[in-house]
């Protein structure tokens, strides 16, 4: 989907109220989502099998707020009947590091709650641990085919740097440097924090409904 890679390189879209309505996104392999919204600096796209006029009467009060606003997002999942998820931060990674900077072990991806969130959204997940299962990282195809990420430390791990470490080092399990992107709720602050610190970069919001 041409926009969200004119966002990986630092394309945004113009700061002028506009709301754009494009088709649901669908992967490579068909893995359909049945809508996404993502919204930036005075800027939205509505990605969904709905009637732009549809979009722009109900966002017409105010465009540059509601299209991320609570009555929106529950008129869009009432129109399309799958109840939206919750508003992510979304983030593009910086350059792979040329070393991984902490050992990670690739491994079955097992029953965990994150691990079975990303098998839930994404195809091909491949999961890697720390040594001690101290943190895990799990790698997939998501919206549109572009690889995502998700990071877990173990609370009893936590304050070590550990989820800095793995934010660091995910670009380098990509394959052909192609652009990696995060979901991280913004209440999450710890997990936030972790990405910007390893130098991810905030592109906007997103709410995604349903796989």
């Amino acid at each position: 989907m041409g926009w969200l890679d004119d966002l990986a390189v630092g394309n945004t879209p113009s700061a002028d109220a506009s709301v754009t309505t494009v088709p649901a996104p669908t992967a490579p392999d068909g893995q359909r989502a049945r809508a996404l919204v993502v919204g930036g600096s005075a800027w939205h796209v509505v990605a969904a099998d709905v009637d732009p006029s549809w979009v722009a009467a109900q966002v017409a009060h105010d465009p540059i707020a509601a299209p991320l606003g609570a009555r929106f997002l529950a008129a869009l999942a009432d129109r399309i009947g799958v109840e939206p998820g919750v508003v992510d931060a979304l983030l593009v990674a910086p350059q792979a590091p040329a070393e991984l900077g902490l050992k990670l072990v690739e491994t079955e991806p097992g029953d965990h709650p994150r691990v079975q969130r990303a098998l839930a959204h994404r195809t091909g997940v491949r999961v890697w641990t720390t040594p001690d299962d101290a943190a895990l990282l799990a790698l997939g195809r998501g919206v549109c085919g572009r690889w995502e990420v998700s990071l877990e430390v173990d609370p009893a791990a936590r304050g070590r740097g550990l989820g800095t470490a793995l934010a660091a080092a995910a670009p380098a399990l990509v394959p052909e440097d192609a652009p990696l992107w995060a979901q991280v709720a913004p209440a999450n602050t710890a997990s936030f924090r972790s990405f910007l610190a390893a130098g991810w970069r905030p592109v906007g919001a997103e709410v995604l409904f349903g796989p």
